[in-house]
């Protein structure tokens, strides 16, 4: 196997094809990733067979910035006839030897407009799919979320690619998309940035403890408050700090109390303060360094932020800002976990979240 499947943005297949070109030098595997504008994928042809293999159970899936979704491509199909898609499909998957037995099935398609109409295929052909496959072994008889995913992807009627991804180093969602629904009552639809930052970051298995009711969180750059609304929402109280003025609905909860002040001046009175979120329009490197400096000091536990990407050298930008920010809180001797990631509903922006793992005496 030499090829490796990446979902991303549509728009965003450069920066994605970037970071896997780095990834794989990194670990000694050469290859090139192909690359057309628009398609919300991208193919990374490895020189060496086995090489897709090693990228997919080696790479770090979290460490991938752009990157939705990553599988090693067992077979790619194309022209399959509309009477009878199953049989070609198995028989040549039967011929794969180096193909894992797998738990699950996922068929799905790159996250585009052209797509979007396969999509209700996709959604039909899944069961036929699924208990064919059964019947030839290669997927379990029953869901097993610990073996290798199965995924089907078709990028055209008739044509798809096919592969497998480990369930310990991939996207536990389909298509790598976080399905939320926008909450009525949210004063903005930015809220939904945070709470899929949520489901990305923190393990559901946390969220008792690391997203508890009655711990505090600060918003800089609230207004009008769809990000304050993730926090209200889990029951936390929230410093909300803007200069614009919040929605009378979170006012009303009595958990927000609004500073009309500077997001980079404001300072807790008091420290103790758990969660720091951050969605301001303003130069990344700025805002990175302010929430480094927030971690630094102690005034928070955990950062959730966005860096707002330029037109030009996006890829360039997030590793310089990423790279710096990691480099200001070692300097400091704070122990941290970063992640970074292009969410679903981020536009010209990624999202990161820092940890402090770092029992920091504030100053």
């Amino acid at each position: 196997m030499k090829h490796v499947m990446l979902y991303c943005r549509s728009g965003f297949e450069k920066e994605c094809a970037g970071e896997i070109q780095d990834k794989a030098t990194q670990l000694e595997v050469y290859g090139f990733p192909r690359v057309k504008k628009n398609t919300g994928y991208v193919l990374f042809e490895c020189y060496q067979d086995g090489d897709a293999d090693k990228l997919v159970k080696t790479i770090d899936f979290q460490s991938l910035i752009f990157a939705r979704q990553m599988f090693a491509v067992a077979v790619e199909l194309s022209e399959l006839p509309k009477e009878d898609r199953i049989s070609p499909i198995l028989s040549e998957l039967s011929d794969v030897e180096a193909l894992p037995h797998c738990g699950d099935l996922r068929i799905e398609t790159p996250d585009t407009n052209e797509a979007k109409e396969l999509l209700k295929f996709c959604r039909k052909f899944t069961v036929p799919m699924r208990q064919a496959l059964r019947g030839k072994g290669i997927l379990y008889s029953k869901d097993n979320p610990k073996k290798p995913v199965l995924h089907i992807c078709f990028i055209a009627p008739g044509h798809c690619f096919i592969g497998y991804s480990y369930a310990n180093n991939n996207s536990a969602f389909f298509m790598g998309i976080p399905r939320l629904k926008f909450p009525a009552d949210a004063p903005s639809r930015s809220t939904l940035k945070l709470e899929e930052a949520f489901h990305v970051f923190i393990p559901r298995e946390e969220w008792d403890t690391r997203l508890a009711s009655g711990i505090w969180g600060v918003d800089l750059g609230a207004c009008p408050g769809g990000w304050t609304y993730q926090l209200v929402k889990r029951s936390m109280f929230v410093h909300s700090v803007d200069n614009g003025m919040m929605a009378d609905s979170l006012m009303e909860t009595g958990q927000v109390k609004h500073h009309q002040e500077d997001g980079f001046k404001f300072e807790p009175a008091r420290k103790n303060v758990t969660w720091l979120v951050c969605d301001m329009i303003e130069k990344p490197s700025r805002v990175a360094q302010l929430m480094g400096e927030w971690i630094i000091r102690g005034w928070a536990k955990e950062a959730i932020f966005n860096l707002k990407l330029p037109m030009k050298g996006r890829y360039d930008e997030v590793l310089e800002d990423i790279e710096n920010l990691k480099y200001f809180l070692i300097e400091n001797g704070v122990k941290f976990k970063l992640q970074a990631k292009h969410l679903y509903h981020d536009r010209e922006e990624i999202t990161v979240h820092v940890q402090s793992l770092s029992n920091i005496s504030p100053h």
